[in-house]
């Protein structure tokens, strides 16, 4: 059997076009993606579609040399959009005559339907299939060429393998072959260049560069073949080959007058204007194009994607342009049009804040010079929190200015985000000047416009908390009263906002708890975690543990003191760092964790950890909880009546009176009646929140076991979903479940009762 490239010696030569070309030596080897050709070929259809430049003919004739083909490889190079059905079909019958199969004559002089079943049966004659490779086949849909060749894959599919490669999807049906399992398809994305891949490329002109300069340049063109192999020739000349790459991008002269030549002159005027003025969106779908180019330049949109493969599916029916020539577009249509770009950016930004996609919006109204828009729209969508990191969702930093570039702003909310950016990038001066800024304009709006007021006064307030929370407790639970009664107002926009929610909860929980208010301080507390977890806010989740746990100490239930701080310091929840204000409380449960266990040297040593963290950040309430500690360390050591010992621990000790009431009896049973230093109060079980059920009749399923770990990591539903990779229906499906084994109504009844049972 034939298994390569084809070598007519006997007759007349064959036309240009109708042999396998000859493997070039500086072709890069590609096995990960001729294997996949190698496999197609064992059915009737492979694709590869990819744009200009992108390897697509280079892997296609490594693959022809592999010797991996199931019979013999006829090729042919196409015209492109110039296809004569004449020239095409002589082509193919010369390729197909010198892989072995003989059409009859009079089937070539009749052409037409005669000719593709004469092809047809020349080919089922054959005990092999053939392979026929159609380079840079571009024809129309439903032309004569394009329809023949439907008839012959449909016909001769058994005895003919077809590879074609083009830059727009073939007018072959394809739907029909995926449908049926029977195309492989290979695509811009599989064809990107991979950093081995690039390497190698680098490596044919000499050029050698650490890995993450081969990184950062396979990333800059967007793995397209072409444009790393101008790289390459440039960066042979170059000096200093990191800086260039550095520098590389589509603005490169070398790559500009490429891809002008090879691909934007060749476009109609109406799909070339279509091509320049979307290019200065990201992502770009039918609507928001026509919104741009108008309605009808947008009518090119499909057309445009069909046929222009630097267009790639974002999901949606969105499409992302490729990076290298998003920005040869962009220069043309700044050398063009200049006074164009600021309005496109304009129209892009106010549909993509109609349609919901703040970021994308905000980035536009940036681009188009106009912070105070920016500004509006992010404060009139309560969307502060994506500044400040309250929400699992950010706006890329680069789009928030830091204050140094931003004018003195004329209306309020440009002067907010301004405040926010300064506070996320620590310059709490500017930060307070843009607050004092902001709190003044927005005193002069108009009183008619009362919405705009609130929303503005709230994300004031919202800042305030982020700022003083750390600080200055007091100052932040006034903040949290001032957002409370402003959310009041706005219930319908702020229930859209958990982070809002969460931050104020956290606080008023906070001052709560330092007040000695220990019931109103574990319903906001609570509150605060499930809203700070519906946020996606891993630090006011943690910390809101952290204040519950404390708050457990205080009550004397340990067990459940030590599952809240054990779950306060563990993924997915952020990691502790020296400036988080909350780490002193960490510290201080459980030193008094490790008094009720008996391990006073343990608890020492977390008191020493607690003063440390209280020196760089003090809290007058942690200090006291820490110093009775400290006292009941001390007393748990000497010997003497309990009430003695209880009463010297809790001297001099500056918590609320009501507090240290109640506090009496946890430290009497932290010491314990005997006078001895074993105390062990763990073991002793903390009042069920559920009474005690039966056994689970039934064993939990692995995926259950699963869930419930997750369960007892305070994660949401929707979080366990995307870490299972499971839909959040199903998730829900197994919670039910859970629930129902195990004889509980709650997330934490469940969580407490799988630790009964040992089952976490």
């Amino acid at each position: 059997m034939a298994t390569g490239p084809q070598e007519h010696r006997d007759g007349p030569p064959l036309a240009p076009g109708t042999t396998v070309p000859v493997l070039p030596r500086w072709l890069v080897p590609r096995p990960r993606l001729t294997d996949r050709i190698s496999r197609g070929v064992l059915g009737p259809l492979t694709v590869v579609v990819g744009p200009v430049g992108a390897g697509k003919s280079a892997l296609a004739v490594e693959w022809a040399h592999t010797g991996r083909a199931p019979g013999p490889v006829a090729w042919v190079t196409c015209d492109g959009r110039d296809e004569q059905p004449g020239v095409f079909w002589s082509r193919v019958i010369g390729a197909l005559g010198a892989a072995g199969t003989d059409v009859p004559p009079s089937a070539v002089a009749a052409g037409g339907p005669l000719l593709v079943a004469g092809l047809t049966a020349a080919l089922t004659a054959r005990r092999e299939p053939v392979v026929l490779v159609l380079d840079d086949f571009q024809t129309e849909p439903g032309s004569p060429t394009a329809e023949s060749v439907i008839g012959l894959l449909k016909h001769a599919a058994s005895a003919l393998r077809l590879v074609v490669l083009a830059r727009r999807d073939p007018p072959l049906h394809l739907h029909r072959f995926r449908l049926s399992g029977e195309l492989t398809e290979l695509r811009t994305a599989d064809l990107a260049f991979d950093d081995r891949e690039t390497a190698a490329l680098l490596g044919q002109h000499g050029v050698e560069v650490p890995k993450q300069v081969v990184s950062a340049l396979r990333k800059r063109a967007d793995g397209w073949a072409a444009g790393l192999r101008l790289a390459a020739m440039s960066m042979e000349k170059q000096p200093c080959p990191e800086k260039f790459v550095a520098q590389f991008a589509g603005d490169d002269e070398t790559v500009v007058s490429y891809l002008v030549e090879e691909v934007l002159d060749v476009q109609p005027p109406g799909m070339r204007r279509l091509l320049l003025t979307t290019s200065v969106l990201d992502h770009v779908n039918a609507e928001l194009a026509a919104e741009l180019a108008g309605e009808e330049a947008g009518s090119h949109f499909a057309a445009m994607v069909r046929e222009n493969s630097f267009l790639q599916p974002a999901g949606h029916d969105w499409y992302r342009c490729h990076r290298m020539f998003a920005d040869v577009l962009r220069m043309c249509l700044r050398h063009e049009t200049p006074g164009l770009v600021p309005e496109l950016h304009r129209r892009a930004a106010a549909w993509l804040g109609d349609h919901g996609l703040l970021a994308d919006a905000v980035r536009h109204w940036y681009a188009a010079g106009d912070p105070t828009r920016a500004g509006r729209l992010i404060v009139g969508r309560l969307a502060i929190g994506q500044v400040l990191g309250l929400t699992a969702t950010r706006l890329p930093d680069e789009l928030i200015r830091r204050p140094a570039e931003v004018t003195e702003a004329d209306e309020p909310e440009p002067a907010l985000v301004a405040a926010a950016s300064a506070l996320v990038h620590g310059d709490d001066t500017a930060c307070a000047c843009f607050l004092d800024r902001a709190g003044r304009l927005v005193e002069d709006l108009p009183a008619d416009q009362e919405d705009r007021v609130t929303r503005c006064r709230l994300t004031h307030a919202v800042i305030r908390m982020v700022r003083q929370r750390s600080r200055f407790p007091d100052a932040a639970r006034s903040a949290a009263a001032d957002a409370e009664a402003l959310c009041s107002r706005l219930s319908r926009a702020t229930a859209a906002h958990p982070e809002v929610q969460a931050l104020t909860l956290a606080i008023r929980g906070r001052g709560e708890l330092h007040d000695g208010r220990l019931h109103a301080a574990a319903a906001s507390l609570a509150a605060g975690l499930k809203a700070a977890c519906a946020a996606g806010n891993g630090v006011l989740r943690r910390d809101c543990l952290v204040e519950l746990s404390l708050l457990e100490v205080l009550r004397g239930r340990f067990r459940a003191a030590d599952e809240l701080v054990t779950l306060a310091a563990q993924p997915p929840l952020p990691a502790w760092t020296p400036a988080d204000r909350a780490r002193s409380s960490l510290h201080v449960v459980r030193a008094w964790i490790g008094l009720a266990r008996g391990e006073t040297a343990q608890a020492r040593r977390e008191l020493g950890h607690a003063r440390t963290a209280l020196h760089g950040a003090p809290d007058p309430f942690v200090a006291g909880v820490c110093s009775l500690a400290a006292g009941l360390a001390k007393a748990a050591e000497r010997s003497g009546p309990p009430t003695g010992r209880v009463g010297d621990a809790v001297a001099g000790c500056r918590l609320p009176t009501g507090l240290l009431q109640t506090l009496e009896p946890v430290c009497a049973a932290v010491l314990d009646a005997s006078g001895s230093p074993r105390t062990h109060v763990l073991t002793r079980p903390d009042p069920p929140l559920l009474a005690p059920g039966p056994a689970p009749a039934e064993r939990l399923s692995a995926r259950e076991r699963e869930v419930l770990g997750r369960l007892a990591q305070m994660m949401t539903t929707e979080e366990i979903a995307t870490d299972l990779y499971l839909s959040v229906n199903t998730v829900k499906t197994h919670l039910k479940s859970i629930y129902r084994k195990l004889a509980v109504t709650r997330r934490s009844a469940a969580v407490r009762r799988a630790r009964e049972l040992e089952l976490l």
